[in-house]
């Protein structure tokens, strides 16, 4: 009777030590946890409260140089024509310059977050569609190791002497970046209702986005002009806007990014004009 009873006590005491050891082993495995849940919100918290620029900070900033081109052909005149030779000298000017090219997203990351770019970066960007930015601009580009900023007008979309969708696609592809030009170059100041900024800006923006099969997240003002109105309503759809013009918004300067159009010149004159209408980053 006391063998059986003794040998009753053994097993239940096993048993409320196995109880016992998987209560620890469950409230371990909480505080573990736990700790990981903590962990994971505290990076993602993080990540999604990481400081942004001010306005004023950004229009301290030093500026990058950002190039516009619209025509590259010969025999043809123009303010907004280079020759074939003339675009190749430029890039090749700026590479022994010792000059990298940047992305609109390696801008935005340098102006908004303060991250590090090249020494002498530089934008080089254009403007209308054009088929030679594919046929000839992109190629020399991509000789000298640079990429390129090609903004559509998508009304130009497969017509004679514009770019086809698959060429548009293509230079996704190959690095470069795809911003808008508006549907048809009308002027943002121009766009008065909301009708007006769904079929210049919204649905060309919806459209571009699966032709090039990437986010399309910059955008170059017609003709180069902007007001703030303008500025503050593509600040819903754009990380950065383009212009041709100095004055930046001092409200929206991400908005109002300058750019320069590059003339038929030599590439120590446009070298000298970089220098002399922005400000250096290096």
């Amino acid at each position: 009777m006391n063998v059986r009873l003794t040998t009753i006590g053994v097993v239940l005491l096993g048993i409320a030590a196995c109880c016992i050891g998987c209560d620890a082993h469950r409230q371990q495995q909480a505080v573990a946890a736990g700790r990981s849940t903590a962990a994971a919100t505290s990076h993602k918290s993080s990540a999604t409260n990481q400081h942004k620029n001010s306005a004023a900070q950004i229009l301290s900033k030093p500026e990058v140089p950002v190039l516009c081109y619209h025509r590259i052909a010969d025999n043809r005149k123009g303010d907004y024509t280079v020759a074939v030779a003339t675009f190749e000298a430029h890039v090749k000017a700026l590479a022994d310059s010792g000059y990298h090219s940047i992305s609109p997203a390696q801008l935005y990351a340098y102006l908004v977050y303060n991250s590090p770019l090249p020494q002498k970066p530089v934008m080089i960007t254009f403007d209308d569609s054009r088929e030679e930015h594919t046929a000839v601009a992109a190629p020399i580009l991509e000789r000298y190791g640079f990429r390129g900023v090609f903004f559509i007008m998508t009304i130009t979309y497969n017509k004679k002497n514009y770019m086809t969708k698959a060429q548009i696609a293509q230079l996704a592809k190959r690095g470069h970046t795809i911003g808008l030009h508006s549907w048809d170059h009308t002027m943002a100041t121009k766009y008065k209702e909301e009708s007006d900024w769904q079929k210049q800006v919204a649905k060309p923006k919806d459209v571009l986005e699966k032709v090039a099969g990437i986010p399309v997240e910059y955008w170059a003002y017609p003709n180069g002009v902007y007001n703030h109105h303008s500025a503050e309503v593509l600040s819903r759809y754009f990380k950065l806007s383009f212009t041709l013009i100095s004055k930046r918004d001092t409200l929206l300067p991400l908005q109002s990014v300058r750019r320069i159009i590059a003339p038929e010149c030599s590439p120590q004159r446009l070298l000298r004009q970089m220098r002399q209408t922005f400000k250096q980053t290096n």
